[in-house]
């Protein structure tokens, strides 16, 4: 039954929900995005708007479509989840300015560098009551959210928007990431022209763009613009949509060690520039105490013995 008098209030997690079915429009689509069960969804739904005490959704057999309360409280349910979601923020950086923890992120393979462990056995070294909080960032997300102060630090690949600070770690080349069965991957190296006009995969709106143009070398040598295709938010649902023939995109070398996939294969590109690996921080930010150690102990690592084999890997 309808809860109009509103004797119990929504949860955060539900209007998280309800924001994700709202711009799907889709119960297995939101559900498959969420990494939740489809019914457990539909619950949930339903318990919020039992709640609520309106209907946010007109269902039938073939759609799902917002009523015009479930529009109008859209934007209130954005608005309220993007208020709880700088709350948090802004206490963990609190949180941190006043103990001994820094969250470090980590984009695509970083994790797994062997530049990125010298750096870290470094800062423990450095700082043994430092606690260290590892977080795996997708690359739609890791720029907004070290920009945001969410993480203090992050292991990342330039370029970067303007407020982001970095010590320059590592380089190495970069490969064309296709289908296995584009006729290209016969070859053991390949031009940029020799691309075309192949479809290149695209990244949500939020990615600073500055970031995405270096990596699908938009515009191309002469002025040609880049022709996009779907959108992909992270690593896994990248190669997904390369294994499917959806596009083509530029990743990293390390790519072929860390990301084998099927369906997929990696192609030397001549005339590409290189990849550079990164440590970065908010200019704002950086004489924190968290991150100033992280900043030393990675300017160490790079006079140490052990970096010209870390930067190798």
């Amino acid at each position: 039954m309808p809860d109009p008098g509103g004797t119990a209030e929504p949860s955060l997690h539900q209007l998280r929900l309800f924001l994700a079915l709202g711009e799907e429009l889709h119960f297995g689509r939101a559900a498959a995005r969420l990494h939740i069960a489809q019914p457990s969804l539909s619950r949930q739904i339903q318990e919020l708007e039992r709640r609520l005490g309106v209907p946010l959704f007109a269902r039938d057999s073939r759609s799902v479509t917002l009523t015009e309360a479930g529009r109008a409280l859209m934007v209130e349910a954005r608005e309220t989840v993007g208020a709880m979601d700088r709350l948090r923020v802004r206490a963990g950086q609190w949180a941190r300015t006043l103990s001994t923890h820094v969250v470090v992120g980590m984009v695509g393979a970083e994790a797994a560098m062997s530049y990125t462990h010298v750096v870290l056995e470094q800062l423990r070294a450095l700082h043994p009551g430092l606690t260290v909080e590892i977080r795996t960032l997708g690359f739609a997300e890791h720029l907004v959210r070290l920009l945001s102060g969410d993480i203090d630090v992050a292991f990342l690949r330039p370029p970067v928007p303007a407020g982001v600070e970095l010590l320059e770690l590592a380089t190495e080349p970069r490969v064309a990431c296709l289908p296995a069965d584009d006729p290209l991957t016969e070859r053991p190296e390949i031009l940029l022209a020799d691309l075309g006009d192949r479809v290149f995969l695209d990244v949500p709106p939020e990615v600073p763009r500055v970031w995405w143009d270096f990596w699908a070398v938009d515009p191309r040598p002469g002025g040609r613009r880049v022709r996009y295709g779907p959108v992909v938010s992270d690593m896994e649902g990248l190669l997904h949509a390369v294994a499917a023939g959806q596009g083509m995109c530029f990743l990293p070398a390390a790519a072929r060690e860390f990301f084998p996939r099927p369906g997929v294969r990696y192609v030397d590109v001549v005339d590409l520039s290189p990849s550079v690996s990164a440590l970065g921080w908010p200019v704002e930010h950086r004489d924190r105490p968290a991150v100033r150690a992280v900043r030393e102990a990675a300017t160490a690592a790079i006079s140490s013995a052990r970096w010209e084999q870390a930067r190798s890997r």
